[in-house]
């Protein structure tokens, strides 16, 4: 099955100042470059989802602008995996720098196997390093079009397959491959983190 990676650089980074999250600078470079490091070898094509397309040009990707704007990540989920030419969507944040390969690998793996594919830790399913198949498509849409934008509240009508935090954690600690950066905290964090892991 052909698999696209979608990275989700959609949002307004109100809690870091209005910098672009994806463009701030860790180890020696961008979040973005990081995560695409991170994707790029599991999936067959990468694009992303932005309506701010000057700011990413440099990565020399193909780019979409929300079809539903403001409409949060489901909003965002929908359009990458719209556009995406795979028949699934592997999609992710644009602001999480310590994603792994084979973290990724997992997910992409098991396309096919369900609708949607994500990682659980603890009570938490990791809707920004998930699987979606195009099967997706109009249950996600019925819910755009209603403003009901929690993302798992369509998983009731498709296939979820689950992966284990155990699975996760056999490659790197599951709350370092997910972690966000959302504050300037955060990114005071992840610096160190990055350090610390070379």
């Amino acid at each position: 099955m052909r698999v696209t990676g979608v990275i989700q650089a959609g949002g307004k980074s109100t809690r870091m100042g209005g910098e672009p999250k994806a463009l701030l600078e860790l180890g020696g470079r961008r979040i973005v470059e990081r995560v695409l490091d991170a994707i790029a070898p599991v999936v067959d094509d990468v694009l992303i989802v932005t309506n701010t397309p000057e700011l990413y040009g440099f990565l020399g990707l193909p780019m979409v602008a929300d079809v539903y704007p403001d409409h949060g990540s489901l909003g965002g989920i929908f359009t990458g995996l719209r556009a995406a030419r795979g028949e699934a969507a592997f999609t992710v944040a644009c602001d999480m720098p310590f994603l792994h390969p084979e973290v990724a690998r997992l997910v992409v793996e098991r396309a096919g196997e369900g609708d949607v594919v994500i990682p659980r830790v603890g009570a938490q399913l990791e809707t920004l390093h998930a699987l979606y198949a195009k099967a997706c498509l109009p249950s996600i849409e019925t819910r755009l079009k209603a403003g009901r934008l929690k993302i798992v509240g369509f998983f009731e009508d498709v296939r979820v397959v689950e992966i284990d935090e155990a699975e996760v954690a056999r490659h790197r600690a599951p709350d370092v491959v997910f972690m966000n950066v959302n504050t300037p905290e955060e990114l005071a964090r992840a610096r160190a983190l990055a350090a610390r892991l070379g």
